[in-house]
């Protein structure tokens, strides 16, 4: 068992980490560290693993043994607690320059107790135009033992020069059945939920997980792909665009509201809520600045989140007339959404290919225009008027 045990069909980019961390064991034992290097990128399509793979290769560069996996050090890495890894994701649509600026000042010192100073970067992409070049500075000149984990879908979503500075670690998606063998590895998902939930998943190792263990999800993808075979009137183009925002923002809340809930009750303990003794009053006083804090980065991350849902509803869609364009064309491919047989079928013969690309491109737009700050209730009635119309 060690660290990378868990990085679904990324053999390759395994391959080269691993030689990575040989080389950081060589630096740290006074070597040229060959193979090492202290900025690297992690891309790859969404639900590859880009954070996951980052975070093992953290914990390895951190493990005296290479990422074994079962050390303190593995474990605190893996669980986000390690005091020598900054882990940093924005918490809204945007990271900007003063969060950058904080973050590289905290990067430069020294590590703790740990091998290396290591920030983990996920959605790197999300940095304004000035933070970034707040982080070319830190990048090109870094300070000794730090290592920079920075994570985007492609390389191109990084300023040049940063990325012109850091090591390419590119993962792919994993195949249907190296989803199904990581999902049913632990033991609690049959394998038939797990191929059904894989297949529906297009690769997505996250996607795939939430499927085969959350039925509230399938019943809301269901939903999703039952409306392209229901759109027959404007009527029905406005009814279920509200339901498909509707599913959306029952998702985000969901998903908000149990990590909300969880980090004000850890603050509240922290500053001392329920106990007794000298000095707990005051403390409780103190908290209110920083519970402020904390609601105003869960406002950005809600926002974020329902972003995130909005998307994840789209690229259903979206797989759905991507099925009924593999129909068309007598392809013999896995269907994603193959479970919708009848619907595919009959969207498909009632259509022609030209019909069902202008129709992907209508949910394009409107994962565009959504991005653009344009209502998405008002986007995806323009969405499912341009799906009615073809």
């Amino acid at each position: 068992m060690t660290v990378f045990d868990d990085l679904v069909g990324q053999r390759a980019a395994v391959d080269h980490l691993r030689r990575a961390v040989a080389g950081a064991a060589d630096l740290v034992a006074g070597g040229a560290g060959t193979g090492m290097t202290h900025a690297w990128l992690f891309t790859g399509p969404p639900g590859s693993g880009r954070s996951e793979a980052a975070r093992a290769f953290a914990a390895a560069l951190q493990c005296r043994d290479g990422g074994c996996g079962h050390c303190d050090s593995c474990h605190q890495a893996l669980a986000g607690t390690h005091p020598d890894v900054l882990y940093v994701r924005p918490s809204g649509l945007s990271f900007g320059v003063a969060a950058t600026r904080e973050l590289v000042l905290r990067a430069g010192s020294k590590p703790s107790g740990g091998r290396f100073r290591i920030v983990l970067f996920e959605d790197a992409e999300r940095a304004t135009e000035a933070a970034s070049n707040a982080l070319l500075k830190a990048v090109e000149e870094p300070s000794p033992r730090t290592v920079w984990l920075l994570c985007t879908p492609t390389p191109d979503d990084l300023l040049v020069t940063i990325r012109s500075r850091c090591r390419l670690v590119t993962l792919t998606t994993p195949t249907t059945a190296e989803i199904v063998g990581a999902l049913t590895r632990a033991g609690d998902v049959d394998e038939g939920t797990a191929r059904a939930a894989a297949v529906a998943s297009a690769g997505r190792v996250d996607r795939a997980r939430q499927l085969a263990t959350d039925p509230e999800a399938r019943r809301r993808r269901e939903e999703v792909l039952s409306i392209p075979a229901r759109l027959d009137g404007i009527g029905a183009c406005v009814t279920f665009a509200a339901r498909l925002y509707e599913i959306a923002e029952a998702e985000s809340k969901a998903i908000t509201s149990a990590l909300d809930e969880k980090e004000k009750d850890e603050l509240k303990a922290a500053f001392g809520e329920g106990s007794t003794g000298k000095g707990v009053a005051k403390a409780m006083r103190g908290s209110a600045g920083a519970m402020k804090d904390l609601e105003e980065r869960q406002k950005r991350r809600a926002t974020r989140i329902k972003r995130d849902s909005y998307d994840r509803a789209l690229l259903d869609l979206a797989a759905f007339y991507r099925d009924v364009l593999t129909l068309q064309f007598g392809a013999s491919v896995e269907r994603s959404t193959g479970e919708r047989s009848g619907d595919l079928e009959r969207v498909a013969r009632s259509s022609t290919p030209e019909t069902t690309l202008r129709r992907i491109d209508a949910i394009m737009d409107c994962r565009e225009r959504i991005a653009a700050n344009v209502h998405p209730q008002i986007a995806m009635e323009a969405m499912t008027s341009a799906l009615l119309l073809g």
